[in-house]
């Protein structure tokens, strides 16, 4: 857990770190140089993030990788994700050793009963350039466990939808879905990850529970409360761990809290602080934050010393949700498409 205190120094640690000469990334050195102030110096907290403006995502997409490398890490080869490409051409994040920190933390939230440590996974999703291949595979890995995987290419089956081609979106995710089955119906898998409504397909050609899953990973689209009870209820049968997963290349994975039932099945999120930080903002004035329970903006900062990025306003719009007992800190609850992009999203299957 992340006090407001161990918050500040990390913000202003990371600061330094991608602003100061010795150690610092291109990119943020050149900027500083233009904007009439310090952020090595002048950053003492969290407090003064809003001195930075929103990051401009497009820079991910036309910069050069080596203008996103912190000194640090000059010479070392790195690995490049891509982001899920729904509103244009994939942004591209480098990184190292990020995913493998973000997941052995997220691990420690995970019950050993539904996702038992040996054993094999089976991950039903896109892998190809993306970070959650290699992240899911490390979780399992790291909880001692090997990992089967049924590829996804969400961006074809988003343009056949798109293209009103609903048929053969409809045989595509009949195409994936027959592997699915294939591997469980072969081989002993004891966790899966896979995305609501391939989850759902799944559930209609075999009992998830019967199969063997002990828990389950979901997420990469909208989960309201009707569909997560749902998926919780009639899918698993109400006997198989459901874990609803918000994340992406550029933040990492945020957990939910506990016990969904208590909360009529609506789904609320931490961001892994102090490693990201996730805000619900009024989209007329973005340095002000919404009322708790009221609808504002998703807004992301991501502060690694592999990756600094202030302010990046997230095609999502969620409940600003209150601090819990686990995670003392702002959630996000029932996030989906912010309703200005909306209408150019289409989310597939993923």
């Amino acid at each position: 857990m992340t006090t407001a205190s161990e918050l500040d120094n990390h913000f202003r640690d990371i600061v330094r770190w991608h602003f100061s000469p010795d150690t610092g990334t291109p990119h943020w050195l050149e900027w500083a140089a233009q904007a009439g102030w310090n952020p090595a110096e002048e950053v003492t907290g969290i407090a003064d993030l809003t001195r930075f403006p929103h990051f401009d995502g497009e820079l991910l997409r036309t910069e050069p990788h080596e203008r996103w490398i912190p000194k640090a890490y000059a010479g070392r080869p790195f690995t490049i994700f891509e982001t899920g490409g729904t509103t244009g051409m994939p942004k591209q994040r480098i990184g190292w050793d990020d995913y493998k920190i973000d997941y052995e933390q997220f691990s420690d939230t995970l019950s050993d009963d539904e996702f038992p440590k040996g054993g094999y996974w089976l991950m039903v999703g896109p892998t190809g350039p993306r970070r959650l291949r290699l992240a899911i595979e490390h979780l399992a890995n790291h909880r001692g466990s090997s990992c089967y995987f049924v590829d996804l290419d969400p961006r074809w089956v988003k343009k056949l939808i798109k293209s009103k081609q609903f048929d053969q979106a409809k045989a595509y995710m009949t195409h994936v879905i027959e592997q699915a089955v294939s591997i469980l119906e072969k081989r002993q898998v004891s966790a899966l990850f896979t995305t609501p409504k391939l989850l759902e397909e799944l559930g209609d050609r075999l009992s998830i529970p019967e199969a063997g899953i002990k828990g389950v990973f979901c997420g990469g689209t909208t989960m309201d409360p009707q569909t997560t009870r749902f998926l919780c209820e009639e899918i698993l049968e109400g006997c198989v761990g459901f874990v609803p997963t918000y994340g992406n290349t550029l933040m990492g994975l945020a957990a939910h809290k506990p016990d969904l039932k208590a909360d009529n099945y609506s789904i609320t999120y931490y961001a892994p602080q102090p490693r990201a930080l996730l805000r619900c903002v009024d989209p007329e004035s973005t340095d002000t934050l919404v009322d708790v329970n009221s609808w504002g903006r998703v807004e992301l900062t991501t502060l690694t010393k592999e990756f600094f990025m202030p302010r990046f306003l997230e095609r999502d719009e969620a409940l600003r949700r209150a601090p819990c007992e686990q995670y003392p800190w702002d959630g996000v609850g029932e996030v989906r498409p912010f309703g200005q992009q909306a209408a150019k999203i289409v989310e597939g299957v993923y």
